[in-house]
């Protein structure tokens, strides 16, 4: 106790130990404010859906960054969505078609950005409606016919199934079944059904098997726009005909479809250096990835059905950060982190510099203020010539103790003054005796 007594009052014992806490303190926020993973995991849809594509194009964006992403097949929404929300699946980011998700479910999930618009497309045979006149424009002319709505776990299915409730119809009024893409595409193309509902952004591979089906038609949604006010996440898009393919001329006439938007969905306590990694990868992507949106609409905030992330939307309305628009990724990541530590240390530390000069003028005071006291107890035992002797050699300690005190220009007055007045204890004393 008394060895640190001792070294408050040394000025290299007080120096290392402000380097030492300096060095904690840094090493501390260090581990608080980790780098962003290497590897990451992104579940999609299936291999020939567009959100396997698009999750290929982001890995391939990535690796030039150094960060490896794993794409994840999956079969579709639904499945991404309970991937993304258990920890165990090592799934950080996910595909998610808007509309589908129920947000109580998942209040850890965020939006990165919308990425796409993802029609729905109802494919039908023209002969199943002759009575109206080959062509199928309303939902409700899908009543007694057989349908697929998607299969379980995809968006597809919960897309399909929001707009049959929203048109009335029940799914045993439409013999409805719930089929993989590719096992409704060989039902309608031997007439076992009468129209499908597939997802798809115009650019999905699975839409070329549609539309090589001899005599398939795309419906055209007259009632887009009842459909899009009551169903707020779904936008109208149109369709120039002959979009999907000049050959096969599909579709054959302009149409109107309704599209949900394609979102990168991530959870809440995703690194930010990976928003701006992925949302940049996706800027250079989305430039000619998909022929029904503007140019620079997406990566977009609208149409989102999950909270946006913060960085997200800091990146989206300003573009990326000024260490991340002028340095490469892993160095920018190293920059930031070592900034975020700094400022909360001159945050800690520009007011204890300020307090430095109150305290050592405390502890100065502090030290003359005890060998005042040890003054005043030996002029009070000055008159005892028992103690004599001992008051002599305390008050040699003390002026040996008086004389190793080192202060600057401003405190030397109090020093001494210290000094005098030890003087005068020893004139006392000589006196008495």
């Amino acid at each position: 106790m008394k060895f640190i007594k001792r070294q408050i009052y040394n000025p290299v014992a007080l120096l290392a130990a402000f380097f030492m806490l300096l060095i904690i303190l840094f090493g501390v926020l260090w581990v608080l404010v980790p780098p962003p993973p290497k590897s990451i995991e992104m579940a999609t849809g299936f291999p020939t859906g567009l959100y396997y594509q698009f999750g290929e194009r982001l890995k391939a964006e990535l690796a030039k960054e150094g960060v490896d992403l794993n794409v994840r097949s999956t079969g579709g929404t639904l499945d991404n969505l309970a991937l993304l929300n258990n920890p165990q699946s090592g799934v950080g980011f996910a595909m998610v078609q808007g509309g589908v998700a129920n947000l109580d479910e998942y209040p850890k999930l965020v939006s990165v950005a919308g990425m796409f618009y993802e029609p729905i497309w109802v494919w039908y045979r023209p002969g199943a409606f002759k009575n109206e006149g080959s062509q199928l424009t309303i939902l409700s002319q899908l009543k007694g016919k057989r349908v697929s709505i998607g299969n379980e776990g995809s968006g597809t299915l919960v897309l399909a199934k929001d707009l049959l409730q929203a048109s009335g119809i029940t799914e045993k009024e439409i013999g409805a079944e719930r089929l993989k893409p590719d096992d409704a595409i060989e039902k309608l193309s031997n007439g076992d059904l009468d129209a499908v509902f597939v997802v798809a952004a115009a650019e999905a591979p699975i839409l070329r098997k549609f539309y090589s089906i001899p005599g398939i038609r795309l419906m055209n949604f007259d009632q887009a726009d009842a459909y899009t006010r009551n169903l707020t996440y779904l936008s109208k898009v149109t369709v120039p005909r002959g979009l999907l393919s000049i050959v096969h001329d599909q579709p054959r006439q302009d149409i109107q479809v309704m599209a949900a938007t394609a979102t990168l969905v991530a959870n809440e306590n995703v690194s930010p250096a990976l928003v701006s990694l992925l949302l940049s990868a996706s800027y250079d992507i989305l430039k000619s990835y998909s022929r029904l949106q503007k140019v620079g609409e997406f990566p977009s905030s609208a149409g989102l059905d999950f909270p946006l992330h913060v960085d997200a939307e800091i990146y989206l309305k300003d573009g990326p950060s000024f260490l991340h628009r002028h340095l490469p990724f892993w160095t920018a990541v190293w920059a930031g982190r070592f900034v975020k530590i700094v400022i909360p240390l001159l945050v800690i530390l520009i007011p204890l510099f300020t307090y430095i000069p109150s305290a050592k003028n405390f502890f100065l005071r502090l030290k003359l203020a005890q060998v005042y006291e040890e003054l005043k107890v030996i002029e009070r035992n000055a008159q005892n010539p028992a103690l004599k002797e001992k008051n002599f050699k305390e008050l040699a300690d003390i002026e040996r103790r008086v004389g190793n005190i080192k202060v600057s220009m401003l405190d030397a007055k109090e020093l001494y003054d210290l000094k005098g007045h030890v003087g005068e204890v020893r004139m006392r004393l000589s006196l008495v005796h």
